[in-house]
């Protein structure tokens, strides 16, 4: 049997849940041990007791700088090193252009650029040559939608944040590359919507895929485990839509 991560040491940030959970389930299950981050310590604990295996779960905000470097320091005391960093923790709501404020703004700025560029920056000195980081970004990055702009934006700089990163680590022989989710059915999905609506956006949703569903976290794990592994060793830079055609048509 092939264990595509044995021995690997990976951090997921926003790991407690969606995409993040799934990944550092799959990442584990492939020999990885796996460093995951939230900011609330219950559902943090309960995501590593799911995880099970080699799971270490690490309270933090990744927009906070003092919080990023208790992080580091964690796995620096418990493992030494990095071979894997999934910069995943983010998110934000939906606002139509007329009513964006400056707090809207700021609080997906602060998360999905900033906290994502200082996440990678400070792990530098942990990460080995020759590792793999993976930033998710998102179908947005390359789409007009509606009342979704300011996320939008962070997700199309956190795109060119790859193709920039790559050359600066090209010494190191770094690779950085993108996932980008289309319509995955996670609880941050359905929250775009009350919960009496919840089920009505799902619905309308799964209608624009092309393949006529919502995703399962379960598959962009596996395309994350993939981006992670020596599978993916000739591949840097690219943005992977796990989006069932949706962007692609």
């Amino acid at each position: 049997m092939n264990i595509q991560l044995e021995g690997k040491v990976a951090l997921i940030t926003g790991g407690t849940t969606g995409i993040g959970l799934a990944s550092a389930k799959d990442f584990t299950a492939e020999g990885a041990t796996v460093f995951i981050t939230g900011r609330r310590q219950a559902e943090l604990d309960a995501a590593v007791a799911e995880i099970g295996g080699n799971a270490v779960g690490i309270r933090g905000d990744v927009a906070s700088m003092d919080e990023l470097d208790r992080i580091y320091s964690v796995i620096k005391d418990q493992a030494g090193h990095l071979d894997i960093l999934f910069a995943n923790a983010g998110g934000g709501g939906m606002m139509p252009l007329a009513s964006v404020t400056e707090e809207h703004f700021d609080s997906i700025f602060n998360a999905n650029v900033k906290g994502l560029l200082f996440t990678v920056q400070k792990a530098l000195p942990l990460l080995k040559d020759g590792s793999s980081i993976i930033l998710t970004s998102s179908t947005t990055s390359v789409m007009g939608t509606e009342n979704f702009s300011v996320y939008s934006a962070s997700k199309a700089a956190v795109r060119n944040f790859a193709r920039s990163w790559l050359l600066d680590l090209k010494p190191r022989n770094i690779r950085v590359n993108v996932i980008s989710p289309g319509m995955i059915h996670t609880p941050g999905l359905a929250g775009l919507a009350p919960p009496e609506h919840q089920e009505g956006l799902l619905a309308q949703l799964a209608a624009q895929v092309p393949m006529g569903r919502l995703g399962k976290p379960s598959e962009l794990a596996k395309a994350a485990t993939f981006l992670a592994s020596d599978s993916s060793s000739f591949i840097n830079g690219i943005e992977l839509f796990v989006d069932g055609g949706t962007a692609q048509v």
